[in-house]
């Protein structure tokens, strides 16, 4: 009790200033834990208590060397439940001593001296945390401190809680200087400076905080690493002279230190390294202050990075992304140069007319680069306007001279291989014209070879493609032997796996495995598109079928979606006969098409096994109906809520069939005496969409009539729903065969 009562009273002060800061929701470690302004709070000018320094945090009550102690709820004393906190105090290297203590805890449970630690040794235990880089050229060069693989949120916290807090783009510098005073050792430790031409080991004497430079001078004995030999030791002296020996931080790397003492340099020196390659813009200090320049710019920027270093940006889009920022930045400096030249030239002379013109003209190209960049840093503005994903996917067409080419892909090509695809499909007999043929080793590399009327016949083998199958043209891909024998694997979380919008595409025998997706494996966006015999491990979404285009898919094999298995969208065609769908979220999902800019999709659906889906076996997303269209319905189908069934397998519902007869054509159903329990889902699929279809027909005369329109035109009212729904079983879904999602 001794000890525990002497180490209480040692953080007595500090433990109680941080329960009553803990109360009111202000001081560090309320803020570290996360803590965010509300709106019309007081602005602030830094978050991190007042005396960071770069031995830790003092405070009143509250050594370098002490530990603290966070008081933890009786019923929430979970180590998890601080890891937001442990981790922003990490980032800097504050974690010297961090103690759980819960109420109700005695002395035994308080931990000891040497039990303070953090992920960067403690005072106790002295040593580096940090991994190292080794030099992979010159063996000479000392190992420098492995920083770059810092996770998001590490990196989101420094910036938010340490260094810009809610600080202005114009501001950014002094904060980031102030944050560097505080934390970076001023001389003593040894870095690699590193350019695109040269590498050189160089001492810091001092730290320029207002410039973001460090003084440095030559170490010996002088190594250097560079592509051309004339970067001797006089060069290098000349050249830091001309630089008055000052080098940006940025350039610098701090040389690996196993004591830990440079650790809080390094991580300094990689978030401002980080911050002026990834996040800083040269246009950013003219841009409105009215915003924190951490929510408006950073967060978003830093957001961005991070989905495209995890692969969930697709390729394009990371390509567009790239191309926009390297505009913006050369139409920059064109402008920077042009205001400079009109600052400096006669007020009224010609040439500075001129140059307000071309000033003027490069203002308003980037300013419509920035909001475009803006766009697709935005995650919720990004996929909506940020690309249009199907803008550069047009046709080529027919090849000029109008031959057509089969591409044959193997990633090895055998004597006995080559002689059965002449004999099966290379030489048909009713063939009577030569067959041009091109080989390939990779799938996507002959499908960009592809123009209208080519054919893909890709042999036995398990092939990786990292980008996007665009089909365009009406092509056919062809797997030669059994599906499970040719895979096709797609690396890339943020690309599409197959888009098609070709007139009349043909897949089969394929098997095509998706990992870690963001996207859908297979869209259908126009066109008609055939898939059959395949195999689709999917991850996300399965087979998206949007508005206009049309899917046949049979004797196929759909399973492992997180989504729908298939998607079918208003306005679409799909044909499902003789698949499995299983293992998904959902097993198919028809979008709402109650709208009044939406067409009724029309679906066939015949001996497919739905079965082992999370959800419903088919699920129908549309809105709550309105009251007056409600009661109209129920009036239409009063007394006839039975289905009556014919000797031709096809059965209509009861009263519906006069209200049905303008939308729908034929409805058939699964003739059985009784129906069972694995094929019910038929009946209550079609006939809910055949009563949906019903209710946008009177949807449709009651806005005619409210705008006074008495005869309906016939192109309006002849939308028609062809639903075939035959022999389908429904087995082991999550909430039974079928569902209707309202919103």
């Amino acid at each position: 009790m001794a000890d525990s009562g002497a180490l209480l009273a040692q953080s007595s002060s500090g433990l109680q200033q941080c329960v009553e800061e803990g109360k009111t929701g202000r001081g560090p470690l309320s803020q570290v834990a996360g803590s965010h302004r509300r709106p019309g709070a007081s602005r602030r000018r830094r978050r991190f208590p007042r005396r960071l320094t770069r031995s830790g945090v003092e405070g009143p009550g509250l050594g370098s060397a002490s530990p603290v102690l966070l008081l933890g709820h009786p019923y929430r004393d979970n180590v998890s439940y601080l890891q937001p906190a442990l981790c922003s105090l990490r980032c800097l290297g504050l974690a010297r001593g961090v103690a759980w203590l819960s109420p109700g805890s005695k002395a035994a449970d308080l931990p000891q001296e040497d039990d303070f630690c953090s992920d960067y040794g403690s005072h106790d235990k002295p040593g580096t945390a940090l991994g190292r880089t080794v030099p992979d050229k010159n063996v000479l060069f000392p190992d420098t401190f492995h920083t770059d693989h810092l996770l998001f949120y590490e990196r989101f916290k420094a910036y938010q809680d340490y260094i810009l807090a809610d600080c202005k783009a114009s501001e950014v510098k002094d904060f980031t200087a102030e944050y560097l005073e505080k934390v970076i050792e001023p001389s003593g430790w040894q870095a690699v400076w590193r350019t695109n031409v040269f590498e050189v080991l160089v001492e810091v004497v001092d730290v320029e905080y207002s410039a973001l430079k460090a003084v440095v001078r030559l170490r010996e004995p002088f190594l250097c690493e560079s592509q051309d030999s004339t970067f001797t030791l006089e060069c290098m002296q000349e050249l830091l002279e001309l630089k008055e020996r000052q080098i940006p931080l940025q350039e610098l790397w701090v040389v690996y230190d196993e004591t830990g003492e440079f650790d809080q340099t390094a991580l300094a020196v990689e978030h401002v390294r980080f911050f002026y390659q990834c996040i800083w813009r040269t246009w950013d200090e003219e841009e409105e202050d009215d915003f924190d320049y951490f929510v408006r710019c950073v967060e978003p920027r830093l957001r961005l990075h991070y989905d495209i270093l995890e692969h969930r940006v697709p390729s394009g889009l990371v390509a567009d992304y790239q191309n926009l920022l390297s505009q913006c930045e050369e139409l920059y400096r064109k402008f920077l140069n042009v205001r400079s030249s009109i600052s400096s030239s006669d007020l009224d002379s010609e040439v500075e007319n001129v140059s307000m013109v071309e000033g003027l003209k490069l203002y308003e190209k980037i300013e419509h680069l920035k909001q475009k960049l803006k766009i697709i840093e935005n995650p919720l503005l990004r996929y909506v306007f940020g690309y249009k994903k199907y803008s550069g996917f047009q046709a080529k067409g027919l090849r000029p001279m109008g031959t057509k080419i089969t591409h044959v892909v193997s990633s090895t090509m055998m004597a006995s291989l080559l002689q059965s695809l002449m004999r099966d499909k290379l030489c048909p007999k009713t063939c009577g014209e030569e067959l041009e043929i091109q080989f390939h080793n990779d799938p996507l590399t002959a499908v960009n070879a592809c123009y209208e009327g080519d054919k893909v016949i890709i042999c036995p083998g398990h092939y990786v493609v990292d980008g996007v199958f665009c089909i365009a043209d009406s092509v056919q891909l062809e797997g030669y032997g059994l599906p499970d024998d040719i895979v096709i694997e797609k690396q890339g979380k943020g690309d599409n796996f197959i888009d098609c919008t070709g007139a009349n595409i043909r897949i089969s025998s394929l098997k095509l495995v998706q990992h870690d997706a963001v996207e859908g494996i297979l869209n259908v966006h126009q066109g008609k598109t055939t898939l059959e015999n395949c195999v689709l491990q999917c991850e996300t979404t399965g087979i998206t079928v949007r508005t206009s285009a049309e899917l046949l898919m049979q004797k196929s094999d759909l399973y492992g979606a997180k989504g729908a298995g298939v998607e079918i969208y208003p306005g679409s065609t799909c044909t499902l006969i003789d698949n499995g769908i299983h293992h998904c979220k959902e097993g198919i999902l028809i979008k709402n098409f109650l709208d009044e800019h939406n067409d009724i999709p029309k679906i066939t659906m015949v001996n497919n096994m739905i079965h082992n889906n999370e959800g419903y076996g088919v699920v129908l997303v549309r809105p709550a109906i309105p009251c007056d269209v409600k009661d109209a319905s129920a009036e239409t189908r009063k007394g006839d809520t039975h289905p009556t069934q014919s000797g031709g397998g096809t059965s209509c519902v009861g009263g519906f069939r006069q209200e049905l007869s303008e939308c729908v054509t034929e409805l058939e159903l699964y003739e059985q005496a009784e129906i069972s329990e694995e094929t019910e889902g038929n009946y209550e699929i079609a006939n809910e969409l055949g009563t949906t279809s019903a209710k946008k027909n009177q949807m449709h005369r009651k806005r005619l009539s409210e705008l006074g329109i008495t005869e309906a035109d016939d192109n309006l009212m002849s939308q028609e729903v062809f639903v075939s729904i035959v022999g389908n079983q429904f087995k082991w879904n999550g909430k039974g065969s079928f569902g209707t999602f309202l919103f």
